[in-house]
């Protein structure tokens, strides 16, 4: 047994001296100060290190190949903390640590795992190895000065409770502060049972973390024999045993399993002398007494290969080694004992069961299974503390304001003071109010107060630190949510286009406006189409279509125009006829019902236009815009919309609005205004002559903007929430915000006329219906003229064109002449079989031409009549 008493410096001297006697494997030692010495050691000599107190989690295989840590490195308890953290909501912690290798390390491990979880470091705050009351005090002194109430404590079971105790003098332990402290206070609590009732009262409240040995009856026995063994031994009472001297028992039955496998393996005890010890010489240091164990690759394989069931649970290392399933208790320090609270396993995270039956389900480390009982915080409070409030230091938070020269219904300084009024300021003020806590600050104008400051400007300040937070009518948008924090809007807001608007007098073809000219037109051919259709369909069989060319198409006009008023007197016979009309008529009346509704609108209501109908218009056109000073609607016209810069002209107030909009884009003012619709509706309230046009093309809100992961932004989105439910947020609204519009009742902005794309579906179903009529049609008279194609084709036109005349011949005729001849036909073909077979070829041949003439002249006399 080698002491190094603490002393890295000892622990090097001694384990040179100890390394001269033939050595296969070391047990130790307990620091990770003197670990990371004695690593380089047992590296080129080829021992195998086993620490069970070494928790550093640097002490990597990667340096140290031979170093094997035989108990929870701390990058587990350091995540397990960060856990415990994100569990609670708190975002910032402050860490208090020795400024060691065991110190350091274990706080970088810390930062790494809160940044898993978007939480961080605020503060750093470390001591030295040998501290003392003085230099605690002046640590925590600064510490009591930060924002941050979350505090780590990382050091050793020997300097810990001084630091608990300095905190208790300074106040620290009240209610507000949590107290997380690494598991030194929990070796503190185990190994020392007999603590006095003074200790453990400084140690009411804090959260500490004690590495899980599962329940065993092997290790129920061993306690009980080590409670046997030590209650002779101090004056005290017995020495209670941490789970470091779990670790420890198991960590020297681990290396017998090694060393049987080793010699089962045939592994030999043998050392061979280091040449570059060999070259050293002179002094007094028997260095060369230092030798290399030949089989220490071999043993170190046995170690890492070892499977045993030991105290502490089961014994087996992962491929870093790292021994299988991390856990730690979570444990809380009440009156003069503690209790435990919780569990967290690298497994499935915070539970209030045992790793051991985690283990034999799937993985759940979703936030809803996340789970820790019950806690008494500092100051015997049970309700869970904010975990920052403002330091103690006497300074007030440094607000920005902005300094407006125009709508001073938003924000503006009282002249000659340093006050401000408002609808920001009482929204802030009334949140403000509603927080469980005082907020100390002071409003500082940001502006020349000659033109509108830059609200991104104001906020890039907080960035730089001149500014603690800004209030106002600072926009939430994308590029300054990339720089600070903001709040829950108070008031929605995002960019219209303001342009002038002139009323719309009737005319004497005001008739003529509910349609577009291509409406207009289409309806019209429509209305000729339907006529022609319905006259083809019903030409052969309704005496209504009938007659001489020129009555004819006065008789088609007459009828498409008759149905636009249900007026049409010729009677449809046809199937298809009457589909069609059916059709063209629910047409006629949707047009009809449409062009009624419009025109109403025109003639009875007062309508306002514009040139400018939206962002689209312009968009397109190459007039100016104009934009208030300041504001974020020129970076998005330019940035979002593509507008040329050049056609951007900035106003500082409502004045300049109206005269620029009245001189309009020729006369060296502006086409249109686009601006934020809290500003448009103060202006609009007075002024009648201009109007919004088109819709809001953006999306935003006003918010108050604080620095990145400000727990204060937190609070204030709360507080405004609460206002909103309250109905406070409208009273104040309308308190500042609200004017009587001048816009007289029944005036509105001209609506769009009706356009062919509206009706497209109508006049497509209608056309559709026609052409399938027609192509029915079409067939059907086919069929019958190949019937009657031998009556109608005299001889010598059998040709193509002569057959396509016919067929014309034919759909002109009526369709009771056609069969009437058709009967006649049959008359004649029954009388010349009653002739008899004996009448000559020639008589036959020469009366058959007779009433084949006689039947061709009648069927002429039908068509001139």
């Amino acid at each position: 047994m080698q002491d190094s008493n603490y002393s890295g410096f000892l622990g090097i001297v001694e384990a040179l001296q100890f390394m001269e006697k033939d050595t296969v494997a070391i047990i130790g030692p307990q620091l990770s100060v003197t670990a990371h010495v004695i690593s380089h050691i047992a590296n080129e000599l080829q021992v195998p290190l086993l620490s069970y107190s070494a928790t550093d989690p640097t002490l990597s295989p990667l340096q140290f190949p031979f170093f094997v840590r035989t108990a929870q490195s701390d990058l587990f308890q350091m995540a397990a903390i960060a856990e415990i953290v994100d569990y609670y909501g708190w975002k910032e912690v402050i860490a208090v640590y020795v400024d060691d290798d065991h110190g350091r390390n274990g706080i970088a491990a810390l930062g790494d795992k809160l940044a898993e979880r978007r939480c961080k470091i605020s503060f750093k705050a470390p001591m030295p190895a040998e501290v003392n009351r003085d230099q605690i005090t002046d640590v925590l002194v600064k510490v009591a000065l930060s924002e941050s109430r979350i505090i780590v404590l990382h050091t050793y079971a020997g300097s810990g409770p001084d630091v608990i105790k300095v905190a208790e003098s300074l106040g620290m332990m009240g209610v507000g502060y949590v107290w997380i402290a690494t598991n030194w206070l929990s070796t503190n609590l185990d190994t020392d049972p007999q603590l006095t009732s003074d200790a453990t009262e400084n140690f009411e409240g804090i959260i500490t973390l004690r590495m899980h040995t599962p329940d065993s009856e092997l290790k129920r026995k061993f306690v009980s024999r080590w409670s046997n063994l030590s209650s002779g031994k101090s004056i005290n009472g017995a020495f209670g045993l941490s789970t470091y001297g779990l670790y420890a028992y198991d960590t020297v039955w681990l290396l017998a399993h090694a060393i049987d496998a080793f010699f089962n393996q045939g592994g030999i005890i043998s050392f061979s002398n280091d040449s570059r010890l060999t070259e050293l010489k002179g002094g007094s240091m028997n260095l060369d007494a230092l030798s290399i164990f030949n089989g220490g690759n071999l043993l170190l394989k046995n170690i890492l290969q070892v499977n045993m069931t030991g105290v502490t649970g089961s014994i087996n290392f992962t491929s870093d080694r790292n021994f299988i399933h991390p856990a730690f208790e979570v444990i809380n320090v009440i009156g003069v004992g503690y209790r435990r609270i919780g569990y967290w396993s690298n497994y499935s995270g915070l539970s209030v069961l045992p790793p051991e039956i985690l283990y034999t389900k799937p993985p759940n480390r979703s936030s809803a299974n996340q789970r820790l009982n019950s806690v008494i915080w500092p100051g015997q409070t049970t309700d869970r503390p904010r975990g920052w409030a403002f330091p103690n230091n006497g300074r007030q938070l440094r607000i920005g304001v902005p300094k407006r020269v125009s709508y001073l219904e938003i924000v503006s300084q009282v002249e000659g003071t340093d006050t401000f009024k408002g609808y920001c300021i009482d929204v802030f003020t009334a949140a403000v109010n509603l927080l469980p806590y005082a907020v100390p600050y002071k409003l500082v104008p940001f502006g020349d107060g000659r033109n509108n400051p830059s609200d991104t400007e104001l906020v890039r300040l907080i960035t730089t630190g001149v500014y603690d937070a800004a209030i106002g009518d600072i926009a939430i948008i994308t590029n300054r949510t990339r720089m600070v924090d903001f709040t829950q809007p108070y008031i929605e807001s995002g960019l219209v286009v303001v342009a002038p608007v002139r009323k719309s007098n009737s005319s004497a073809w005001a008739f003529l406006r509910p349609f577009t000219p291509g409406l207009w037109c289409v309806t019209a051919i429509f209305f000729l189409i339907v006529g022609f259709v319905v006259w083809i369909l019903e030409h052969r069989i309704n005496d209504d279509f009938r007659g001489p060319p020129k009555e004819q198409v006065v008789t088609v006009l007459w009828f498409s125009l008759s149905t636009l008023f249900f007026a049409h007197k010729q009677n449809t016979i046809s199937t298809l006829g009457r589909l069609v009309l059916i059709i063209w008529l629910f047409v006629v009346l949707i047009i009809n019902s449409s062009y009624t509704a419009s025109l109403t609108s025109i003639l009875t209501v007062q309508q306002l236009s514009s040139p400018v109908k939206g962002i689209e218009t312009l968009i397109s056109s190459n007039d100016p815009i104009g934009h208030q000073q300041g504001s974020f609607a020129r970076d998005y016209l330019v940035e979002e919309l593509g507008i040329r810069e050049s056609r951007l002209i900035p106003l500082n107030s409502p004045e300049e609005y109206a005269r620029a909009l009245k001189d309009g884009p020729h006369g060296g003012g502006v086409a249109a205004v686009v601006d934020e619709r809290a500003y448009v509706d103060l202006f609009l309230s007075t002024r009648c002559e201009f109007s919004i046009i088109g819709q809001q093309f953006t999306k935003a809100g006003w918010g108050f903007a604080f620095p990145r992961d400000s727990p204060l932004a937190v609070d204030m989105s709360t507080a405004i929430l609460r206002l909103s439910e309250s109905g406070d947020l409208q009273r104040m609204h309308d308190k500042w915000l609200t004017r009587s519009a001048c816009t007289p009742q029944g005036t509105k902005l001209e609506v769009d006329r009706l356009q062919l794309k509206s009706f497209w579906g109508l006049f497509v179903t209608c056309g559709f219906a026609c052409l399938l009529a027609l192509c029915i049609y079409l067939i059907l008279m086919l069929r019958q003229f190949s019937r009657h194609s031998e009556e109608l084709e005299p001889s010598g036109r059998s040709s193509g064109s002569g057959r396509v005349q016919t067929f014309l011949t034919f759909i002109d005729e009526k369709e009771e002449d056609v069969k009437s001849r058709s009967k006649r036909r049959q008359m004649e073909k029954a009388s010349i079989r009653s002739t008899g077979e004996d009448e000559s070829t020639h008589s036959y041949s020469s009366k058959r031409r007779h009433m084949e003439a006689n039947s061709i002249k009648s069927l002429d006399i039908s068509n001139e009549v």
